[in-house]
């Protein structure tokens, strides 16, 4: 038993994308097209991809709400984890990105579970009424606002439900006292936000660059 967490070197990232990955042919297509459309290469990583596979199967989630979508690789992957009634609305600024996964959800014969609107997320937050309360919420955008996409989504959330904010150990710079970048310090802030919250019961998953993980209790 170690009280210290395991780096994860090169060979333990080549072993996690053997046997722990959720990626398939369509999702490495998707991103080999996504590039040739000039849409940025980012994405969760593939041992990401397989933990909220698990995580949304394992609570029994059924509606999903991510804020920013890019090519739709994170949406597509945690899509195929609900079930056939399920819903994932994915929030994506750019319309020429919007429609990228639109097309690609067809693809994917998940059009009927995925919904995608384009534009600025808080802006659709704000007179956002759903029909339903969601499961998981997963922020993925512009830290600059995630402590804003927080307070906004949260009252949309189920008791029980989660909030999971991506790239929440900064690239490796989280724990820096002073930190030079302004996207880490935001990061800092958003994560201060989410283990402060009294209505959320917090958790750190370091896998990928880290996700900040808030249960709603009350």
């Amino acid at each position: 038993m170690s009280t210290r967490p395991t780096p994860v070197t090169e060979e333990i990232s080549t072993y996690l994308n053997q046997y722990f990955s959720a990626e398939d042919d369509f999702l490495k297509s998707l991103k080999r097209e996504a590039a040739g459309a000039k849409i940025p290469e980012i994405c969760i990583s593939p041992e990401q991809g397989a933990f909220l596979q698990v995580f949304l199967k394992a609570m029994g989630a059924r509606y999903v709400l991510e804020i920013g979508s890019l090519a739709g690789y994170s949406a597509i992957t945690m899509a195929r984890a609900l079930p056939e009634d399920g819903k994932l609305i994915a929030l994506e600024l750019r319309p020429e990105y919007a429609e990228f996964i639109r097309r690609k959800a067809a693809e994917a014969d998940l059009g009927h579970k995925i919904e995608v609107h384009s534009g600025d997320a808080k802006e659709f937050l704000k007179d956002f009424k759903p029909e339903f309360p969601f499961d998981f919420v997963f922020i993925d955008a512009d830290k600059r606002s995630y402590v804003e996409y927080l307070a906004l989504t949260l009252p949309l959330v189920r008791i029980g439900g989660v909030i999971a904010g991506d790239n929440a150990l900064a690239w490796g710079e989280v724990g820096r006292e002073n930190p030079s970048s302004k996207e880490v310090r935001e990061i800092q802030e958003f994560n201060k936000a989410l283990f402060s919250h009294p209505q959320l019961q917090v958790c750190m998953v370091p896998v990928g660059d880290g996700m900040a993980m808030g249960f709603k209790k009350a």
